[in-house]
């Protein structure tokens, strides 16, 4: 169907009544933006987990996230990089990496190949000996931001080695219920209440992909191990927490949680 061009003998005429509508169309529009303003873009995660059998292993992995890994992902773009490692546990690395484009998340691996000094400082991990290789095993898991905190955000005080870093995994027992969790935490304000009390969430996110689902995961952090005793305390005494945890709404929407205290290594952007 085509459209009829206007001729060039056709006139618009502006009236006194389009005018005024034109008028208060302009008038109302900043108030119209702030009543309904566009949502925040989400972010997305990749939560890359190394397991590893010895230091020397940690010891590989040290040196390419120092001079090859974090590096080329600043070079392409990504912010923040976080690396840590648990406090009990000498087998396991985490890395944390964000981004508000999935696409470049999931294709950073291979653009990094094509960056000559990737290759080059991180050839000892790359070019591992099957016999010898830098890890046991290594997962990817990619998550999505929770609507409430739709970006990842820093602690709010400086780095300190002695900080703790707590990484907590939610398990549903169905799809139904760990919707339902995730719930709790947005609309019911479960991420409010973190904020309230002063938690420096780092981020919290559902799990899209990984080896446990369904699944949430999030990150708080604090300056020793003592505040975050005392932080959990103020939490379970908390009257709004015990009004939503008392809410059979919310009942049974855990079936299985992992608890990870961890520091971040000295050259983590955290």
């Amino acid at each position: 169907m085509k459209i009829p061009l206007p001729s060039k003998n056709t006139r618009y005429f502006l009236n006194g009544n389009n005018f005024n509508v034109l008028c208060l169309f302009f008038f109302l529009l900043p108030w119209m933006t702030q009543a309904h303003p566009v949502p925040p873009k989400k972010e997305f995660y990749s939560l890359l987990v190394y397991h590893l059998k010895d230091k020397g292993q940690e010891a590989i992995l040290d040196n390419y996230c120092q001079q090859a890994l974090l590096p080329v992902l600043h070079k392409q773009g990504f912010g923040k990089i976080g690396v840590f490692k648990p406090i009990n546990n000498d087998t396991t690395l985490y890395i944390l990496i964000p981004s508000s484009n999935l696409g470049k998340l999931l294709k950073w691996p291979e653009n990094a190949m094509k960056d000559a000094a990737y290759v080059r400082d991180g050839k000892e991990y790359l070019e591992a000996a099957w016999d010898k290789p830098a890890y046991s095993r290594m997962e990817n898991i990619i998550l999505e931001a929770f609507p409430e905190m739709p970006h990842m955000a820093t602690p709010g005080f400086q780095k300190d080695t002695g900080a703790i870093y707590e990484l907590r995994s939610y398990e549903g027992p169905t799809e139904r219920l760990y919707q339902n969790k995730v719930d709790m935490f947005n609309k019911g304000n479960e991420v409010g209440i973190f904020n309230r009390l002063g938690f420096n969430a780092i981020f919290y996110s559902s799990v899209l992909s990984g080896s446990r689902m369904p699944n949430l995961m999030y990150m708080t952090s604090f300056t020793s191990r003592a505040e975050r005793e005392a932080h959990w305390k103020a939490f379970g005494a908390d009257a709004e927490w015990k009004k939503l945890i008392g809410d059979s709404y919310y009942a049974h929407n855990v079936s299985h949680q992992d608890i990870i205290l961890c520091h971040a290594k000295p050259y983590s952007d955290y």
